[in-house]
Parts: C-alpha cells; sequence; structure tokens
C-alpha cells in the first residue's frame, strides 16, 4: 500500500512539505506596474512639466523631492508583502485543516475496527459468565433437590424385614452437619474464590462440596450477596490488588484482637472502589445489611478456620475473592480501626 493511500497520508505529506509557490507571482507584478506608473509620472512632472528658467533647488529640496518620489514605491512594496504574506497564511491554515480532518477520519476509522475486533471478545466473555452462572445455578438446584434424598452419615438403616442394630448410635436432636465429615480446607479456599470460568470443574465441584456445609454456605451465599451488588457499581475483585497481610495478623484478628494491632487486613488501596462503596453504604440500607451480614459470616467462618489451618492456608485464604471483599467491607465499616 503507497503512502497515499492512507486516509491522514495526503493532509500529513502537504503539512510536512508545503507546495512550492512562484517567487514573483500576481502580487508583486502588480507592485511593479504601479511602481513603473508612479515613475513615468514622476518623470512627467519633473522632467516634462518643468520649466527651464526655474531656480536652481538646495540640497533641502533635492532630498524631499527624492523621499517624495521613493516613498510611495516603498508603501506600494511593503503592501504587496503584507498581502503575499496574508496568502501564505491562508493556504497554511487550509492544509492545516486538511491535515487536522485527515488524522481525524483515521483516528474514527482506527476506533471503528479496533471495536469491530474487540466486540467478538466481550461477546464470548459475556457468554462465559452466562455459562457459569447458569452452571451455578444448576449446581444449587441439585444441591437442594438431592440432600433431603441422601441417607445420613452415621445413622444405620435397614432392609424390608431386617433389624436394626447398635441402637446405642443413634442420637436423637444430633444436627446432621454434626455427623458429616468437616470440609477439607483446600476445598473451603478454593470455594470462597469462587469459579474463575465456565470449564472451571474444580472451582464448581469445591463449590458444590462446600455448599453441602452449612456453616460454608451461609458464607458463600452472603459472599454471593455483597459481590453482586458490588458488581452494580462495577467493583470486582479481579481488579482489586490488596496490600497482602501476614498469617499472623489473620490469626490475631480471628482470636479477637481489634484495632490498630491488624489495620494491615484493609489493604485496599482503591480509592474509587473505596469512594463507590462508602457511598453505597451510606445510601443504601440493603447494601449495608448484606454487609454487616458478610462480615459477620467471614468474622465466624475465620474464627473456626484458623484453629486447624496452617500459615500456607491462611495465605491463600487471604487471597480469594471473598477475602478481598472482606477486606475492602472491613475497611470502609471501619472492622480494622
Amino acid at each position: 500500500m503507497t503512502r497515499s493511500s492512507s486516509p491522514a497520508a495526503t493532509p500529513t505529506s502537504a503539512l510536512d512539505t508545503p507546495p512550492e509557490r512562484p517567487v514573483f507571482g500576481l502580487i508583486e507584478a502588480a507592485a511593479l506596474g504601479l511602481s513603473a506608473m508612479w515613475f513615468l509620472a514622476v518623470v512627467a512632472i519633473f522632467v516634462l512639466g518643468g520649466t527651464p528658467d526655474a531656480p536652481a533647488a538646495g540640497w533641502s529640496d533635492i532630498l524631499l523631492r527624492i523621499v517624495a518620489v521613493i516613498l510611495p514605491v516603498l508603501l506600494i512594496w511593503v503592501g504587496a508583502i503584507a498581502l503575499r504574506s496574508a496568502q501564505v497564511m491562508r493556504d497554511e491554515s487550509q492544509r492545516l485543516h486538511a491535515a487536522i480532518d485527515g488524522m481525524r477520519n483515521a483516528y474514527i476509522a482506527h476506533a471503528q475496527q479496533a471495536a469491530s475486533v474487540a466486540e467478538p471478545s466481550v461477546t464470548r466473555k459475556l457468554d462465559e459468565i452466562a455459562a457459569a452462572t447458569r452452571k451455578t445455578e444448576t449446581a444449587l438446584a441439585t444441591f437442594q433437590t438431592s440432600r433431603r434424598d441422601r441417607p445420613m452419615p452415621g445413622i444405620a438403616t435397614a432392609d424390608a424385614g431386617g433389624e436394626v442394630t447398635d441402637q446405642g448410635l443413634l442420637a436423637l436432636g444430633t444436627p446432621a452437619e454434626d455427623l458429616a465429615a468437616p470440609l477439607p480446607s483446600g476445598q473451603l479456599i478454593r470455594a470462597l474464590n469462587f469459579p474463575e470460568t465456565a470449564e472451571d470443574e474444580e472451582g464448581f465441584a469445591a463449590l458444590r462440596l462446600a455448599l453441602q456445609d452449612r456453616k460454608a454456605a451461609q458464607v458463600i451465599q452472603a459472599a454471593q450477596d455483597v459481590l453482586t451488588l458490588l458488581s452494580q457499581d462495577g467493583i470486582y475483585m479481579d481488579d482489586l490488588r490488596p496490600d497482602m497481610a501476614r498469617p499472623e495478623i489473620w490469626r490475631q484478628f480471628a482470636q479477637g484482637t481489634r484495632g490498630r494491632a491488624v489495620a494491615a487486613l484493609g489493604g485496599i488501596r482503591d480509592r474509587s472502589s473505596l469512594a463507590l462503596t462508602s457511598a453505597r453504604m451510606k445510601q443504601d440500607p440493603i447494601f449495608r445489611d448484606a454487609a454487616h451480614h458478610f462480615l459477620r459470616r467471614f468474622d465466624q467462618m475465620l474464627a473456626e478456620f484458623e484453629e486447624e489451618a496452617s500459615d500456607t492456608d491462611i495465605s491463600s485464604l487471604g487471597e480469594t475473592r471473598t477475602a478481598r471483599a472482606f477486606m475492602l467491607l472491613g475497611r470502609v465499616a471501619g472492622t480494622f480501626d
């Protein structure tokens, strides 16, 4: 492709290399003609119209006559130069406008091309999010419909016509969650981070397993509520880059320490997210209730999680989306003050 085929090539080249102008143009020709006519008029007046017996003129008269002859010519050429400069400025202005129009057209064409390229990727991302949402809803529905049909562990069942043994193992009034095996720390951490994409089978498996644990499910549902509300203001946990606190600070907070000793947990530095969240906390009572409910659930979960978790587990927990939401909402609510 040659340079002239580009949208902005013509005005740019015109701006870089201005067209050549003739040294002697119409304006100069007119000025030369006026000067010649003036000199002819002077000759006619002083030479042809003079009297032979006129007294000799002094030096002052001669100097005055020279000025009277030359000054109009100078004025004529000054006017010609001014007209030539005005013409040059007008031509430069037209070339500059043409270059600006070419740059504007090139920018618009580039923006339209970029939009046409980015649109499929945006559409594909939206489709992935929608598919992930449907998959999560399906997982929740599967859990709610299958949990009632699942036999409770630790309770013996009898076949038809058989006898039930080990009656002493039955503990009337024991909650089902007390009979279930505890949720592994790795699965809980993976569930609190939520699935990455619609193809994140490991994330969905951890989420389904965590939703079967009553306490973990309460935290996850509370986190999902606040994450959904925060996304309405364009606040996403993946965009936040908080200052990560050391595991011992998380342990101090889990053990009840408050104030400056655990202020490092409020490591969110994004001013726009903090301002939007603070304004939403003050103006939206639904958001405020959901935020405080989430903070309580996370605090309770952290107190139990800290007892059995290693420093590596606590560090991994602090990097999850749920923990980032806790750091953001906790700082806005003054939890770490």
